[in-house]
């Protein structure tokens, strides 16, 4: 039995990751900055703490006796979210940093870090038809505005404690983790998320209208919850020190994963596309191979299995809301 601390427990993520080290017989303490009464899951099993993790001593206070740190704690969201708070997704430095110096002082054997397929450089996203991104990709930087560089540095600063102190770092990047639990209303939601809302209500609405951000050409891989909290742990119980992706190369538009959707709820929308909505860039897949070569794994969840089970679960939310 291992002692970790899950900082960001209350979140989609930090829930589902919770869950499972629980169900491995760990002892898990999650900390977040939300209200209990807002967070993804609770479990009583676990040891579930307030605190603000952007402050230095709060972050020495949750890593006392603890093993192992996995650091999914950020101010985050959507592409409608991070576009239009690029300062607040930065301040996530302070989170991970202050972690980082506690992480250190407290004698934590390692700590994992959730970094994102944001950090990869713009120019190699530019169309949609895109080759997977290798985690060589992210050089020379140019990532996502705001949020990506506060990744991308928090990558680096995992890299140079574990070169200068020996602190044993994993760095993942998520690409486009999506499942049931998640934030699917309210501004902070992913496109999986908000599309299956948005089918969900107008299949019960008398026009029967979606709308799309962008064109509707703009293509992603999806990864499902599941296979994310799999791919962590497994990086983690690894001695893989550079960051790794976690994420499906099943690539689709965002056309494409609507017709999905439509057809989970046996309905045939008609689509209105808005031009100026925040859409980020034009193409993003995962490369996974280097997870393969190293260490066995891949995901196994099929989009549209996974979307099955996400829109069964936001299509209830949105029934009893």
């Amino acid at each position: 039995m291992k002692r970790i601390l899950v900082a960001g427990g209350g979140g989609f993520i930090g829930g589902w990751l919770v869950k499972e080290l629980l169900a491995q017989g760990n002892q898990v303490s999650a900390v977040d900055n939300k209200p209990l009464s807002e967070w993804s899951q609770v479990f009583p099993e676990a040891t579930n703490t307030v605190r603000d993790l952007s402050k230095l001593e709060e972050c020495v206070k949750s890593t006392n006796n603890i093993d192992e740190v996995y650091n999914l704690a950020a101010d985050m969201g959507g592409m409608g979210f991070i576009e239009n708070n690029k300062a607040a997704c930065m301040l996530s430095v302070l989170i991970n940093t202050h972690l980082l110096m506690a992480a250190k002082e407290n004698n934590v054997s390692k700590y994992f870090f959730a970094s994102s397929a944001c950090v990869y450089n713009g120019d190699k996203q530019n169309i949609t038809d895109i080759a997977p991104l290798k985690e060589s990709d992210a050089y020379p930087a140019m990532p996502e505005d705001g949020y990506g560089w506060e990744k991308l540095f928090s990558e680096r600063m995992c890299r140079h404690f574990y070169e200068d102190y020996g602190l044993e770092t994993r760095v993942a990047r998520y690409h486009n983790v999506y499942g049931p639990s998640g934030t699917w209303d309210g501004g902070r939601e992913k496109a999986p998320a908000a599309l299956c809302r948005k089918v969900a209500k107008a299949k019960h609405s008398a026009e029967k209208t979606i709308e799309i951000w962008g064109d509707g050409e703009q293509t992603r891989s999806f990864t499902f919850i599941d296979d994310c909290v799999d791919g962590s742990i497994k990086l983690m119980e690894s001695d893989i020190r550079e960051p790794l992706n976690i994420g499906s190369s099943e690539m689709v538009s965002i056309n494409d994963l609507v017709d999905i959707i439509e057809k989970i709820a046996g309905v045939s929308l008609k689509r209105n596309y808005d031009l100026s909505a925040p859409k980020g860039v034009r193409g993003r897949n995962s490369d996974t191979t280097k997870f393969l070569q190293l260490l066995n794994w891949q995901p196994i969840i099929t989009l549209q299995g996974g979307l099955k089970k996400t829109y069964d679960w936001i299509a209830q939310q949105v029934k009893i809301s």
